[in-house]
């Protein structure tokens, strides 16, 4: 690791920074409700694909879920219903509240500030009723827009063994943080549905 001969700039920039208990009183925050963002990525000219609308409980304590090992020999074949539950339960819409500035949607993974930046794609084969191809999942509308059709698992390994490469990059912590919870979800959905996975980080 090399040494760090200016950290006296970044000791001054962090004590210039901090909040402390005056700071915080005298200058709230407020929410912008005016600015706020689109809360969803939109692809309005892709047709979507709908998934079903009806998704099972899983029936299992999440506690359950995280120490319940998958058997390596599984025979459960993904089809629609299934990617429907991993979809719902790792970034799926599970309630909505209104308030004065509009409406906040709640999504099954948690994210910083409830505004959840990440977007969430399957890149899969040939499935049970879904062709091999890349798919956005369009949360507010529970379905798939598809954005390009075949296959590129292959693709999708090569560019995450090139993040593992560079992973010595600056990134946001709060993304790390978003994408872990999500990743976290999607391990406790695989495990209601009995399928192996493996999670690339």
């Amino acid at each position: 690791m090399n040494d760090n001969s200016h950290s006296e700039a970044a000791w001054i920039y962090h004590e210039a920074t901090k909040h402390s208990y005056a700071s915080i009183r005298t200058n709230p925050h407020f929410l912008d409700w005016a600015n706020q963002p689109m809360p969803f990525k939109v692809y309005p000219t892709i047709e979507i694909l709908n998934l079903p609308a009806e998704v099972r409980q899983t029936g299992i304590a999440a506690l359950s879920a995280v120490a319940e090992r998958v058997p390596t020999q599984s025979n459960s074949v993904l089809g629609l219903e299934e990617i429907a539950e991993l979809l719902y339960l790792s970034a799926g819409i599970t309630r909505t509240r209104n308030h004065p500035g509009g409406k906040t949607y709640f999504r099954a993974a948690a994210c910083t500030g409830a505004l959840y930046e990440v977007e969430l794609n399957l890149v899969g084969g040939d499935l049970t009723n879904l062709s091999a191809g890349v798919y956005h999942f369009a949360a507010a509308e529970f379905g798939l827009r598809n954005l390009r059709a075949g296959d590129y698992r292959r693709f999708l390994l090569e560019a995450a063994a090139g993040e593992l490469a560079v992973a010595h990059a600056p990134s946001s912590s709060f993304a790390r943080a978003s994408t872990g919870a999500m990743l976290g979800n999607i391990r406790l959905a695989h495990t209601r549905i009995s399928v192996e996975t493996t999670v690339l980080c």
